[in-house]
């Protein structure tokens, strides 16, 4: 599964633009958790960005099909097993709903596509309380301090952010690495 394909996977069965954005969020910050991981361990230990930004555009997939916490993912696991795509892109998508699926977070892969796909919705509504309301405003401070906020952009999961730690990356790294990852996508992200 390369890049071109998953894009063409969420345009079939993704249908609002917002998930759509939201996806291709997550596949930018996880391309560089991969890249960041590789740097700190000299190694590939955070896995290919490739594959790792496939599974960020992906992890949403059936969202639009099911919506239902007890089994998004599965779809998405029918529809790639199909296609005859990686299983660690299906453990990936998976992971990202362990809470639901009844499944454990155990590599650092899981760990970074929940937090990834998680600070997404954080970022975005940091940026949307700026004066320009543009994501080049958004400071990883600025993120950070929302995130301490309860009432600001409730539905996000800060336990679910916080799993950065266990991918072995400290929050301040990673709200850097999550705001640098979507400002380069900014246009795309009509932000």
């Amino acid at each position: 599964m390369n890049r071109e394909q998953a894009v063409q996977l969420v345009d079939q069965y993704v249908h609002s633009d917002w998930l759509k954005k939201h996806s291709l969020a997550t596949a930018a910050i996880m391309e560089r958790l991969a890249e960041w991981l590789a740097e700190r361990a000299g190694d590939l230990a955070g896995g290919d960005p490739d594959t790792w930004w496939v599974i960020g555009m992906l992890h949403d997939l059936d969202f639009d099909i099911t919506q239902d916490p007890a089994v998004h993912g599965r779809k998405s696991e029918e529809i790639l097993q199909e296609l005859g795509v990686d299983q660690e892109i299906i453990r990936g998508i998976l992971a990202h709903n362990a809470e639901g699926l009844s499944l454990e977070r155990t590599e650092t892969l899981d760990y970074a596509i929940t937090a990834a796909e998680s600070i997404t919705g954080l970022i975005v509504a940091t940026a949307l309380v700026m004066p320009d309301k543009r994501l080049a405003s958004v400071k990883p401070a600025s993120v950070i301090k929302r995130m301490r906020k309860k009432d600001f952009a409730r539905k996000v999961s800060r336990e679910s952010i916080m799993l950065c730690e266990q991918a072995g990356i400290p929050l301040e790294e990673f709200a850097a690495i999550a705001v640098e990852a979507m400002q380069s996508i900014a246009p795309e992200l009509d932000l």
